[in-house]
C-alpha cells in the first residue's frame, strides 16, 4: 500500500462501509503451484472477519483453509491532472482508494457456507429494482445442494487492516477542491465525493 501515513483510514467504520458497499474482492495466496488470485464477493462479520467462496475447481480451493491469505478490496478511483492545480510545476497522479486484509482462512461448513449466501442475496437483492428480491428458498433443496456442492465457503480472521485512501491529502485545500471538480467533470464523481468527504488532512 502507498506508504504516505496521510493516506491511512484508521476509522474501522469506514473500512466496514466500503467493504459493504463494493461487495466484491480480490483474495491472494501462495500455493505449491505459485502465487494465485481469485476473484469473489465479500462479506463481513463486523467482528474482524470477513466471508466468501469460490469455486470447487477454482486454483485456491484446495490450499487456502489453513494458511493465511490476503483479501483486497478496490474503491473508487481516478486520474489526476497537474492542469487542476494552482502550481503548474506538478506530475501526473492517481486518486484511489483500497483496502488490504490480512489473515488466517478456515473453511466454512455448509451451515456456514448457507448463511453466508443467504446474507450475501439478502444484502445485494435489497439493491436491486424490479420486482420483489429473490430469495434462496425459490430454488427447490434438492437443486440448491446440488449447487452448493460445487462452491466452499471460507472465513478469514482479519488480523492486518491496511487501508489506503489517497484523495489528495497533500495538497492544499483549494488544490484537492479544484482536483475534485476536474475528476467528476470526467465522470469520476465517487472518488471526487470522496475527496471532498474525506481528503482533510489528519
Amino acid at each position: 500500500m502507498h506508504p504516505n501515513a496521510l493516506f491511512r483510514q484508521e476509522d474501522r467504520a469506514v473500512l466496514e462501509t466500503l467493504i459493504d458497499q463494493v461487495g466484491f474482492g480480490m483474495v491472494f495466496a501462495t500455493t505449491p503451484d505459485g502465487p494465485r488470485v481469485a476473484h469473489t464477493p465479500l462479506l463481513s462479520t463486523g467482528d474482524g472477519a470477513v466471508q466468501f467462496h469460490l469455486a470447487r475447481g477454482n486454483a485456491l480451493t484446495r490450499h487456502l483453509a489453513g494458511m493465511d491469505a490476503l483479501a483486497l478490496v478496490n474503491g473508487p478511483d481516478g486520474y489526476v491532472s497537474p492542469r487542476w492545480y494552482g502550481d503548474p510545476a506538478q506530475v501526473p497522479t492517481w486518486n484511489y482508494v483500497a483496502l488490504e486484509l490480512e489473515g488466517p482462512v478456515r473453511q466454512m461448513d455448509n451451515d456456514g457456507l448457507r448463511g453466508l449466501l443467504a446474507a450475501l442475496s439478502e444484502r445485494h437483492e435489497a439493491r436491486t429494482t424490479g420486482g420483489e428480491p429473490w430469495t434462496m428458498d425459490k430454488v427447490p433443496e434438492d437443486r440448491l445442494r446440488t449447487l452448493m456442492c460445487g462452491i466452499v465457503g471460507f472465513e478469514m480472521e482479519v488480523r492486518a487492516w491496511r487501508p489506503t485512501f489517497k484523495l489528495s491529502q497533500n495538497k492544499s485545500a483549494e488544490d484537492r477542491a479544484r482536483a475534485a471538480d476536474g475528476l467528476e467533470a470526467q465522470g469520476s464523481p465517487a472518488i471526487a465525493a470522496l475527496m471532498r468527504q474525506l481528503g482533510e488532512p489528519a
